[in-house]
């Protein structure tokens, strides 16, 4: 369902996706941004209890996505998959909106957003590869316009809702304040739905073979039955700290045993390839548990111990909420991108190109450094309260951790994972990363302020005792990254010389929007 059938240019169908991937995303940060406090301050839970939910939740977002993949391309398609996600993302926005307290809606709305994402976020994806398929000069100019789509949603919503909240609250009440905010997610996605139902007709032509078929009705609502149980799987993993752990571990467990079972059936001339990509599988998994800091102690962090005044040279310029701080990481992937680009380009005419283990130690080196700006920041706090500006420093360096490592980890299973085994092996990685995610939150809490503790002083110390913790234990990655970079060295070598051997074609590289 690639070749094209009427006079749609590719940009045309490109901007289609693009924008309903803008709103999307601007639906999904727009929530995550205040998810973790909303928890706390209008629902009443522990700062423990909260990020614990909350990891949960993404660990579940970034598993889902392996399922809406298959759906796409095997069931009913992947164009109408990924209108199915965004409809039933608007709907899970949508609960968030009811004004109500009660916890078991949260858990229910977090299990929609939780299936959505999964119905929504891999097909967009593949849609956008469909575009320009067979177009290797335009495909990645694409990836790198489709990023940005990312990012812009996410900046605006990031800078949007805090304000909403405490503009609606301030006027009509806390409580319709909190629930505004969620529901400007929802009007979001909504917009993105009606701006793709004028223009659906660009992707007509675009799509997997189901696309070109009716959908029987058994077959939609088996799909429906199971996404509904889903729902509520998800609710009952989130409400329930033993369950969820047990579930993560468990899926640990399984994630390695599949590593270990393909390594050891795989031939001889794909093994190297298969065990560097466990290595920097790992690697990843304990960079995530740095990134899921950014939504709970980075996030609560700025709550208690930041200044939320920019000044410069004296003079005021002007004020954050505390949860937009999250927003410097996308504005910094912006900022960062273009020069990583550049970089990577110049050392490629000389070919100097650094390999994929070296980036990973680079991009540890910054996450590290990044965590030690909060504590060094701590020794010029004002009344327990560091300086907005340490803020902006720490995340530009742990953004440019990111772009290092997290942005190459497709990359990776795409280039050392063989074909065969390729889709498989992304959707175990994505559940590798959620798996990161939950340990993130169990990392977060280690920073866990005690009830009734109020004073800033107290809580900065707190919260820089695992700030550096993290930092040292990303000196440590570095090092470890770097111990094992001859190791890797060997291991492509030898992959590669298999895959000559072998006469296998590797991968197309994908990009991750992580």
């Amino acid at each position: 369902m690639t070749t094209q059938t009427s006079p749609v240019s590719q940009t045309r169908s490109f901007s289609t996706v693009f924008l309903i991937e803008m709103w999307e995303r601007f639906g999904f940060y727009g929530m995550q941004v205040l998810m973790v406090t909303y928890m706390m301050k209008k629902l009443g839970f522990a700062d423990s209890r909260a990020n614990l939910v909350w990891g949960a939740a993404a660990a579940l977002i970034y598993a889902t996505p392996a399922i809406g993949g298959w759906i796409g391309d095997k069931l009913i398609g992947t164009r109408r998959t990924m209108l199915t996600g965004a409809v039933v993302l608007a709907l899970g926005y949508a609960m968030l909106w009811i004004p109500s307290s009660n916890p078991t809606l949260l858990y229910c709305a977090l299990g929609v957003i939780i299936v959505g994402n999964g119905f929504f976020k891999p097909n967009a994806g593949n849609l956008v590869r469909k575009i320009y398929e067979g177009d290797d000069v335009r495909i990645d100019s694409a990836f790198t316009i489709y990023y940005m789509a990312v990012n812009v949603g996410s900046m605006v919503s990031m800078t949007l809702t805090p304000w909403i909240r405490d503009y609606v609250g301030a006027r009509y009440g806390d409580a319709l304040g909190w629930h505004a905010a969620f529901g400007a997610c929802a009007v979001g996605l909504l917009l993105g739905l009606a701006n793709y139902t004028l223009m659906h007709r660009t992707l007509a032509h675009i799509g997997s073979p189901p696309d070109g078929k009716p959908v029987g009705a058994g077959r939609a609502a088996a799909i429906a039955a199971a996404a509904l149980a889903m729902v509520f799987v998800s609710a009952f993993i989130l409400q329930s700290e033993t369950v969820a752990r047990i579930c993560v571990y468990a899926a640990g467990a399984v994630i390695l045993g599949i590593f270990i079972h393909l390594i050891r059936g795989s031939a001889r001339g794909e093994r190297a390839g298969l065990i560097a990509a466990l290595v920097l599988t790992i690697q990843t998994i304990f960079f995530f548990i740095f990134y899921a800091q950014m939504a709970t102690s980075l996030n609560l962090f700025a709550q208690k111990n930041v200044d939320l005044a920019f000044d410069l040279f004296g003079f005021h310029l002007f004020d954050w909420i505390p949860e937009q701080y999250q927003n410097l990481n996308a504005i910094w992937i912006v900022v960062l991108s273009p020069v990583l680009v550049l970089i990577y380009n110049a050392l490629g005419r000389v070919g100097k190109d650094p390999s994929v283990a070296a980036k990973f130690a680079w991009g540890f080196a910054a996450v590290a450094a990044g965590f030690f700006m909060y504590g060094v920041g701590a020794h010029w706090a004002v009344d327990g309260r560091v300086s907005s500006w340490v803020m902006v420093w720490g995340y530009g360096l742990y953004s440019l951790g990111e772009l290092l490592v997290s942005g190459l980890g497709l990359a990776m299973i795409a280039r050392y994972v063989p074909a065969r085994m390729g889709g498989f092996m992304m959707g175990a990685y994505y559940v590798a990363v959620g798996i990161s995610q939950y340990l993130g939150s169990v990392v977060a809490n280690l920073a866990s302020i005690p009830q009734g503790l109020n004073d800033p002083v107290q809580s900065l110390a707190i919260y820089t005792s695992l700030f550096d913790k993290l930092g040292w234990v990303g000196v440590g990655c570095t090092l470890i990254a770097v111990a094992m970079l001859p190791l890797m060295q060997r291991l492509s070598r030898s992959h590669s010389a298999g895959q000559d051997a072998l006469g296998t074609t590797p991968l197309v590289p994908a990009v991750a929007e992580d």
